[in-house]
């Protein structure tokens, strides 16, 4: 049965946790500034930042894909300047880590945020009146009271990544071994006559790869409450 399984499944599942893993650690430093700054910062235009955060929630994401080529296509505001720098997302895997990154990036905000909200800031008081910095104040108390906020958040990231497919078709289209990954591997072979045992296999390891990411959460979650985290 496994013989049946063609060369391109693979590569897409492969590719799919490739670009679901790269877009998960390069969003989740960037998630927790911003969810910090959200959360305890006050400073004009934070509620224009919270909009550009949670767009990606409301727009449709084709929309997001398209801006996204517009912007860091070959001929994009962005993507002229970074491609003399040889620096190219349009059409590449690295373009889908883009778009995976920039879907899950409001999933992983509103986690921290929500894990913020109910840390004590009573301790974070207590270690700036004995002279702890801010930085020393977040890296030694706020970070370990939120680490499972932070947990939750990666792993919605994560889990939005893999099944990540209306943007990433529009910006870097599906090429086969380059940018197809399960849910556009999943499409093509829909369209393709007799293609429905390959989506099958596809929808099976897609879900398992969810209900594994789902399950090390929440293991994960209880191995640090056990610990008091």
């Amino acid at each position: 049965m496994m013989a049946e399984v063609s060369p391109q499944v693979w590569q897409a599942v492969w590719l799919s946790l490739k670009v679901a893993s790269v877009a998960t650690v390069c969003a989740l430093p960037v998630a927790v500034l911003v969810a910090y700054l959200l959360t305890r910062v006050v400073f004009w235009g934070r509620g224009l930042l919270t909009v550009v955060v949670y767009l990606p929630l409301v727009l449709p994401p084709v929309v997001t894909g398209y801006a996204l080529l517009l912007m860091f296509g070959s001929n994009g505001y962005v993507g002229s300047l970074l491609a003399d720098l040889g620096i190219v997302f349009a059409f590449r895997w690295t373009g889908a880590v883009l778009a995976a990154a920039i879907m899950g990036f409001p999933l992983m905000v509103r986690a921290i945020q929500q894990a913020l909200d109910a840390s004590d800031k009573g301790f974070e008081a207590a270690a700036a009146s004995l002279g702890a910095s801010k930085i020393i104040c977040f890296l030694t108390i706020t970070l370990p009271l939120i680490a499972p906020g932070i947990l939750a958040g990666a792993i919605l990231g994560f889990a939005k990544a893999l099944g990540e497919f209306g943007a990433t078709i529009t910006f870097v289209a599906s090429i086969p071994g380059q940018t197809q990954t399960i849910p556009s591997a999943i499409y093509n072979f829909l369209q393709i006559p007799n293609g429905e045992p390959v989506v099958m296999w596809l929808v099976g390891i897609s879900v398992l790869l969810s209900v594994v990411a789902l399950a090390a959460s929440e293991l994960l979650g209880r191995w640090m409450r056990k610990r008091g985290v």
